[in-house]
């Protein structure tokens, strides 16, 4: 890419700004004009992502190596677009799939367009931290034997916190039943590349995992990679599957960022994790000093059910702040406009911090004075009630596939009306974005009480009208 650019060819194709030309002169002013002379087209000298045959398949080729599989792809469309190709490449309409009830939306998507249909399976809580952690051996093996007729197994592991399924057990026991193995590893990239991370997907033989390149190592927003080991996955039907999810103009400067975050991790990524972990763990011993505030590893949960997962990503800082007397949404408010620190996500009663290799020790103390700051201001008052702050509720499972209820014709009616009728959206609180509600499911009390609750503490409800007031189901 960077020899095309310098070689100043004259351009008469795609993109119209011909090398930035013709970008408005404030953007190119910000950004400097080098960048837009790698935005690119498909030519012979840079490759075709729906076909192949040159850079862009050795750069997958090194991928696969680098994260131990046998065939490894670019996606351009984030993680989404990986989990729409795995369902779609594993699962026949009215297939029977085991999913893990933690899934991503866009799980639910893939299910949708495949016409599969899920057995859904619930995994383990934390009911004091209110927490959903996820899926044990014991619970996947025997949702496994109650199933026989299922094809295919999806996992979500590790979870937005960082709460890994024990995969190294589960995979196994999955593929000596038949079962095929996917897994939503979006936040497990990084995972390969240090010993003191849990196993990742590749690892321990999983068929299909998909994995967030620009969450948590060194790709831009969207690039992603999906990776796929073993003779139980058709290769060719499944870059058939990728050439109709992605874009036929995909993103070059995507791509180059892919390319250099495999190389960085492949020849840097256990000095670049090494400090990593050893940035994440101190702050959380400091956290831990702050009266009012708590910040779990595996060792400081008491729940015995922590030690039956499958392992815990120290780079996540999971931190509790319910006895300052307020809500993961208020102390992350108060971080970003008092404080100007930007956290991943809240919850009712945690803030989330990803501790990555683009952080800095700087960064880090600076999260800890204002969190001292806040416990000093706040803490000693009424902790916080958490009597109306219950677990995620999920809807009544029925006989409606998701891509039934999605295609039927629905109508909207009042959220608080809609107890015992059937769900046409998928309803989430993102993030994380998994499901309360998919389509095909009975809308419940809890449902509705647990979303009233979430509009009302300030979370961010998707899947329905802009007031949170309207639900879409089946007529």
């Amino acid at each position: 890419m960077v020899a095309l650019a310098e070689s100043r060819k004259v351009s008469f194709h795609t993109p119209g700004h011909k090398s930035g030309k013709g970008i408005s002169t404030r953007f190119r002013k910000f950004v400097g004009p080098k960048i837009f002379s790698i935005d690119l087209t498909i030519l012979d000298e840079v490759d075709s992502l729906q076909e192949p045959k040159g850079v862009i398949k050795e750069a997958q080729r090194l991928a696969s190596l680098a994260y131990g599989a046998d065939r490894s792809f670019f996606l351009l469309n984030g993680t989404t677009g990986g989990n729409h190709a795995m369902v779609l490449t594993a699962c026949s309409p009215n297939d029977a799939v085991l999913v893990a009830r933690n899934a991503h939306k866009s799980v639910l998507a893939g299910l949708i367009f495949s016409g599969a249909k899920p057995i859904f399976y619930l995994p383990s809580v934390d009911e004091n931290l209110k927490l959903t952690l996820n899926v044990t051996y014991e619970e996947t093996a025997s949702v496994i034997d109650a199933n026989p007729q299922a094809k295919t197994l999806l996992l979500t592991t590790p979870n937005y916190y960082g709460i890994c399924a024990d995969i190294e057990r589960i995979v196994p026991y999955a593929h000596e039943k038949g079962l095929t193995v996917l897994v939503d590893e979006a936040h497990g990239p990084h995972l390969s590349f240090h010993p003191k991370l849990p196993p990742s997907a590749m690892q321990v033989g999983v068929d299909l995992a998909v994995q967030s390149t620009h969450k948590i190592i060194g790709g831009m927003t969207q690039a992603s990679m999906l990776h796929a080991k073993g003779s139980r996955i058709d290769m060719t039907a499944l870059a058939a599957v990728l050439k109709l999810v992605q874009s036929t103009s995909p993103s070059y400067i995507l791509m180059a960022s892919l390319d250099l975050a495999r190389m960085q991790m492949a020849t840097e990524g256990y000095a670049l994790l090494e400090r990593t972990v050893r940035l994440a763990e101190d702050a959380r011993i400091k956290i831990n000093r702050i009266p009012g505030i708590f910040c779990f590893d595996r060792d400081m949960v008491q729940n015995p059910l922590f030690a039956r997962m499958g392992g815990f990503d120290v780079t996540k800082l999971t931190i509790t702040v319910k006895e300052l007397g307020l809500s993961g949404y208020q102390v992350s408010q108060i971080l970003n406009l008092q404080y100007g620190i930007q956290v991943e996500m809240a919850d009712p009663l945690n803030i989330l911090v990803i501790v990555s290799i683009g952080d800095r020790k700087d960064d880090l103390a600076r999260l800890v004075d204002a969190l001292r700051e806040i416990s000093k201001a706040y803490h000693g008052k009424a902790p916080l009630s958490t009597a109306q702050i219950g677990l995620p509720p999920f809807g009544k499972t029925t006989d409606i596939s998701p891509r039934e209820a999605f295609f039927k014709e629905l109508q909207y009616i009042p959220l608080l009306e809609a107890d015992g009728k059937i769900s046409a959206e998928i309803v989430t609180v993102y993030p994380p974005g998994i499901p309360l509600l998919v389509p095909g499911e009975q809308v419940t009390k809890e449902v509705i009480q647990y979303i009233v609750e979430m509009d009302r503490l300030g979370a961010m409800v998707d899947g329905l009208d802009p007031q949170n007031s309207t639900i879409a189901i089946v007529r």
